[in-house]
């Protein structure tokens, strides 16, 4: 693993910012500060979006004592995943929680962070349409209007992925860009045939009743959900601390997977209320997509969770480059690091 130790070329007062903007907790480079005491560091980490069950395993290594038996006392703020990456590589945080794909793109712009934790071996994003479009496999997608919520998203990627296995293009299809929190209605409204969005919302709209499929994009381009992020300097300086971050993520994650009801139940109550009522629906998802295909994988099995595949991590650099989201590739082994490698 190479570490670029180099401060973050472009961030200047725009990260400084950010970082005021998202009212984070300065990070301190030093073991040897006031926020500590008995032995206790406080770190703090942003998370993607806004507080949600399905980050149960923070939850839980926060309110089991996994972060506090690592030494650590841990705060959670919320952001989006390309201020996030931002403010990480600024040392505004500690530690940040965003799309892997953000990661990648930040990385390419020069925005520089480390990957510490494969969380999510997966992508999450999923083509989510009727049943009665007709829409069965990206052969099928020629002619019909697709909503993606930025051209600029990773959606928007996957979208030309699905499209390119099928020797298709984006001219073959209408692309509406609708915001996030209109584009399941477009879909259940009848405005659009198709949405390349999260596959969670595929659960949600089929408790509501609503005939839906998907095709995860996952299958057409290998990409990552959350995963843990650090700066360089962190990751070179205390990777002990690093590594003890990761260890407790890591127990939450198999907590959560031995207890999803309990877990869920957990972080709805403490954390994230406006999803009461939702506890059995988010549970049943907890065991059947996180437990089984994001949370663990081949690779998680041999190596341990939140291992990377460096090789698929490459893949997704590779799809950027060539899409032309960031101007040329590197090598993934600059920007993931292994946690069995860390302290």
């Amino acid at each position: 693993m190479k570490i670029d130790r180099r401060h973050v070329a472009g961030l200047g007062s725009a990260a400084l910012l950010v970082g005021m903007a998202t009212a984070c907790s300065p990070a301190s480079s030093s073991d040897e500060s006031d926020s500590e005491s008995g032995g206790i560091k406080k770190v703090t980490i942003q998370i993607d979006g806004s507080a949600a069950p399905y980050y149960a395993p923070l939850y839980a290594a926060k309110e089991q004592g996994y972060f506090k038996k690592a030494g650590l006392d841990v705060s959670f703020t919320y952001a989006q995943g390309s201020d996030i990456v931002k403010n990480v590589a600024a040392g505004n945080v500690d530690f940040g929680f965003p799309n892997g794909d953000s990661v990648i793109t930040s990385y390419g712009q020069g925005v520089k962070t480390n990957v510490v934790h494969t969380t999510y071996q997966q992508g999450i994003g999923a083509m989510l349409s009727k049943t009665g479009t007709g829409i069965k496999s990206p052969a099928d997608l020629r002619g019909k209007i697709i909503g993606v919520t930025d051209l600029g998203s990773p959606n928007y990627i996957q979208l030309q992925a699905m499209l390119k296995s099928a020797k298709l293009n984006i001219s073959d299809v209408k692309v509406r860009t609708i915001g996030t929190g209109v584009i399941v209605d477009a879909l259940k409204n009848g405005q659009v045939d198709g949405i390349v969005f999260s596959r969670l919302r595929y659960y949600a709209l089929k408790s509501a009743g609503v005939d839906v499929q998907q095709m995860l994009s996952d299958k057409y381009l290998p990409s990552f959900g959350n995963v843990v992020v650090a700066s360089p300097e962190t990751v070179e300086d205390n990777p002990k601390r690093v590594k003890a971050f990761d260890d407790a993520l890591n127990q939450g994650i198999e907590y959560t997977i031995k207890n999803p009801a309990a877990a869920v139940n957990m972080s709805v109550s403490k954390y994230a209320p406006s999803f009461k009522g939702q506890e059995k629906d988010i549970t049943g998802i907890i065991n059947d997509v996180f437990a089984k295909s994001l949370w663990q994988s081949p690779t998680t099995k041999k190596d341990g969770l939140g291992q990377p595949d460096v090789d698929r991590w490459q893949k997704a650099i590779d799809a950027q480059a060539d899409f032309k989201i960031i101007d040329e590739k590197f090598d993934a082994g600059d920007m993931v690091v292994k946690p069995n490698d860390l302290g």
